[in-house]
């Protein structure tokens, strides 16, 4: 499959703008997770930073922060509203992952095929590297789409608007392939006048317990989730608990 690239300035924008509820929703939770293993503070890395909502957080609550994210307008963002953290352009499956007490991927990021070569054999390479650089104790808190979140009934039809944007996404699924795909067009109003733009998002799919099986081949002790404390996890999205 090959790299696309995702995010560009006015999807980003509306993104950060009407769906980074996603994230909001999951942060209380994500940090009693984080403080119930034995990580209060330190370093946390977030792969699919977007445009740093969470990375905020995590300064307002002490820890130091390395947002990692492909799209330039979502690092762009995120360094202006969370300009206590760093934040790296990078690929999530191949960046270096620095020494850490505890790392986060939130909203399915690592379901994007937004690198030449995507999959498991690609996930699982992450996963050691990412056990590698934990600190003893350490966790990674970390959710993925699922065959499920393929639409059961052909493709899906979605539309938004806010004040200075609109979206429309056609979502549809290849179910023996495992592939999610997304079609958006964005209008964004630049001055006077809506910009159109569109971008097409593939994201490789999942089964929970091969990702599980993944992790603990990596040397992790997995715990699976259903929510991050009281934000109830989307149908078809599951998420891991992976403690070194």
């Amino acid at each position: 499959m090959g790299a696309m690239r995702g995010y560009g300035d006015d999807l980003a924008y509306i993104h950060d703008a009407a769906f980074s509820d996603y994230g909001r929703n999951a942060t209380p939770g994500l940090l009693r997770i984080l403080k119930r293993n034995g990580v209060s503070r330190g370093r946390v890395v977030d792969l699919g930073c977007g445009s740093g909502r969470w990375a905020r957080k995590l300064n307002q609550s002490g820890y130091e922060v390395l947002g990692v994210d492909q799209s330039p307008a979502f690092i762009r963002l995120a360094r202006t509203i969370a300009p206590q953290s760093r934040f790296m352009l990078a690929s999530l499956l191949r960046v270096k992952v620095p020494a850490c007490d505890a790392v986060t991927s939130i909203g399915e990021c690592l379901n994007y095929c937004f690198d030449r070569k995507t999959g498991k054999r690609e996930l699982a390479r992450l996963f050691g590297r990412v056990y590698r650089a934990l600190r003893p104790g350490g966790v990674f808190a970390f959710d993925v789409a699922g065959p499920a979140r393929i639409p059961e009934d052909g493709p899906r039809r979605t539309w938004s608007q806010g004040e200075d944007w609109a979206i429309l996404v056609q979502t549809a699924g290849d179910r023996s392939q495992k592939v999610l795909t997304r079609r958006i067009i964005c209008f964004r109003k630049i001055g006077r006048c809506y910009r159109r733009s569109e971008e097409i998002h593939r994201l490789q799919l999942y089964k929970a317990d091969e990702l599980a099986e993944m992790l603990r081949h990596a040397g992790f002790e997995v715990e699976g989730l259903t929510a991050y404390g009281r934000f109830r996890l989307p149908a078809g999205i599951a998420a891991f608990l992976a403690k070194k």
